[in-house]
C-alpha cells in the first residue's frame, strides 16, 4: 500500500484537478492523506466533498493552527504516516497517469538491489507549465541545470537536486523520520540529506508531474541556464547567504538526530561543514575545496566561492 501525502493551504483554485489526475493514476493501490494548515478559503470543503465520494482512497485532517509553512506541515504528516511507501504531493500540480507505476518500479528495482531494510528515497522529472497547463519547459532538471546523480554526502550539503512533488520513500526510510529536526530549510531537502547519510537515493530523468507555476507558488522554477538569471543572483547577495547560511543549521539537525547512526566519516565531515561559518574567508574556501562542497555549475560555484 501506498500513502500520498498532501499539505494543502489555500489551494482551493487547482486542488480539484489536482486530486483527480490522482485519481486517475494506472497504480490504484493508494490512499491520500490530506491535511488541511487552517486554509481561509474553500480549500477544506473541496478535499472532503472528495473524502464523501472517495472514502475508501481519500482521508482529510486539519491542523489546529496554521503552521506557518508548508514544510512544516509535510514534516508533521511524514512523522505520523509509515506505510509501505509514501508519496508526497503538492496541491497545484497535475500528476502524469503513470507517475506512481513509474515511481514505483524505480523504487523495486533499488529494493531489490539494496534490500527493504534499506532506506530508499526515488525522485524524478518533471515538466514546468504555466497556470493552464501549458508547457513552459519540458525539463525541469534540464532548465535549472540539475544533476540528479549528484548526491554524495559532501554535494546534499549545498544542493537539493530532488522536488518534494515527486518523491516517494519507503517503510525504511520512514522509520527515521520519527523526530522533526530542529530546522530544514525545505522537507524535500531534508530528505534528500537523510537518505543521503542513512540509505540511497535513486532518480528517474523522465518527468511524472506537471508542475505548475504561478502567482501563489511559495518556490518556483527557474530557468537557470539564461545569462539574465546568473547576473540577478550575483546581485541579490542577501538572497544567496540566507541560502548558504540556511545550510549549516540544517547540517546540526541531521548530526544532533542520527549522530549513532553515523559513522565516524560523517560525523567529521559534518561538524568540519557546521564549522565554516565561524572561521576566515581562506579557512571556509580550503573547506569547501578539501570536502569538495562544489555546487552544479560554474556561476553557482562562482557565487558560492563569493560569499560563503
Amino acid at each position: 500500500m501506498i500513502s500520498i501525502l498532501m499539505a494543502t493551504y489555500n489551494g482551493e483554485s487547482y486542488l480539484a484537478q489536482q486530486i483527480d489526475s490522482l485519481l486517475k493514476q494506472t497504480y490504484k493501490n493508494f490512499i491520500l492523506y490530506i491535511n488541511d494548515d487552517c486554509s481561509t478559503d474553500k480549500s477544506l470543503q473541496v478535499a472532503q466533498q472528495y473524502s464523501e465520494k472517495h472514502p475508501d482512497k481519500i482521508q482529510v485532517t486539519q491542523n489546529e493552527n496554521n503552521t506557518g509553512h508548508a514544510k512544516h506541515n509535510f514534516i508533521k504528516m511524514m512523522a505520523t504516516y509509515k506505510d509501505e511507501y509514501i508519496m508526497l504531493s503538492d496541491q497545484d500540480d497535475v500528476w502524469l497517469p503513470n507517475k506512481i507505476e513509474i515511481t514505483l518500479t524505480k523504487m523495486k528495482e533499488l529494493e531489490n538491489k539494496h534490500s527493504t531494510a534499506t532506506p530508499i528515497l526515488v525522485h524524478t522529472d518533471l515538466t514546468v507549465v504555466d497556470q493552464d497547463l501549458k508547457v513552459i519547459n519540458p525539463s525541469y532538471r534540464q532548465a535549472t541545470s540539475r544533476k540528479y546523480g549528484r548526491t554524495g554526502e559532501n554535494q546534499v550539503l549545498t544542493l537539493n537536486n530532488a522536488s518534494g512533488c515527486t518523491l516517494m520513500y519507503n517503510r525504511a526510510m520512514a522509520k527515521l523520520l520519527v523526530h522533526k529536526p530542529k530546522f530544514c530549510e525545505v522537507h524535500d531537502w531534508w530528505l534528500q540529506i537523510v537518505a543521503a547519510y542513512l540509505g540511497k537515493i535513486g532518480h528517474v530523468d523522465e518527468p511524472t508531474v506537471l508542475y505548475r507555476q504561478h502567482g501563489n507558488n511559495s518556490i518556483g522554477a527557474k530557468d537557470t541556464r539564461t545569462l539574465t538569471y546568473k547576473i540577478r543572483q550575483l546581485l541579490n547577495s542577501s538572497h544567496i547567504k540566507s541560502r548558504i547560511n540556511s545550510t549549516y543549521p540544517q547540517a546540526t539537525s541531521l548530526l544532533e538526530l542520527y549522530r549513532d547512526k553515523l559513522t565516524y566519516q560523517q560525523i567529521e565531515l559534518l561538524e568540519n561543514f557546521i564549522a565554516i561559518p565561524n572561521m576566515n574567508k581562506l579557512s571556509r574556501w580550503h573547506i569547501v575545496w578539501k570536502r569538495n562542497l562544489f555546487m552544479d555549475g560554474f556561476s553557482r560555484n562562482i557565487a558560492y566561492f563569493m560569499f560563503v
